[in-house]
């Protein structure tokens, strides 16, 4: 059976387990509909900033943790481009 390659939805939700485990997918599937106006299987680069800077909007409600947002936004931002996860980072491609 061939594996389906991942789309950038997945790989939004790979990192954000990192970080909010099981709630991963709800969360970003709410963010995506809520706050881009369209499904998460049509997620695009081109929404990842506005995505991103809403993320970090809401992921600072739940936690005064300023290095862990931002190494989450990070992780996110280098989805933008074609750069690999950091080596410290526990998600892999």
């Amino acid at each position: 059976m061939a594996v389906q390659p991942q789309t950038l939805y997945d790989k939004v939700v790979q990192i954000t387990h990192v970080y909010l485990g099981p709630a991963a997918d709800r969360f970003i599937i709410r963010q995506v509909r809520n706050h881009l106006h369209k499904e998460p299987e049509a997620l695009s680069r081109e929404d990842l900033s506005k995505l991103i800077d809403w993320i970090r909007v809401a992921v600072s409600f739940l936690t005064d943790d300023s290095e862990l947002v931002e190494e989450y936004t990070d992780e996110l931002e280098r989805l933008t481009t074609d750069r690999p996860p950091l080596p410290h980072s526990s998600i892999t491609n």
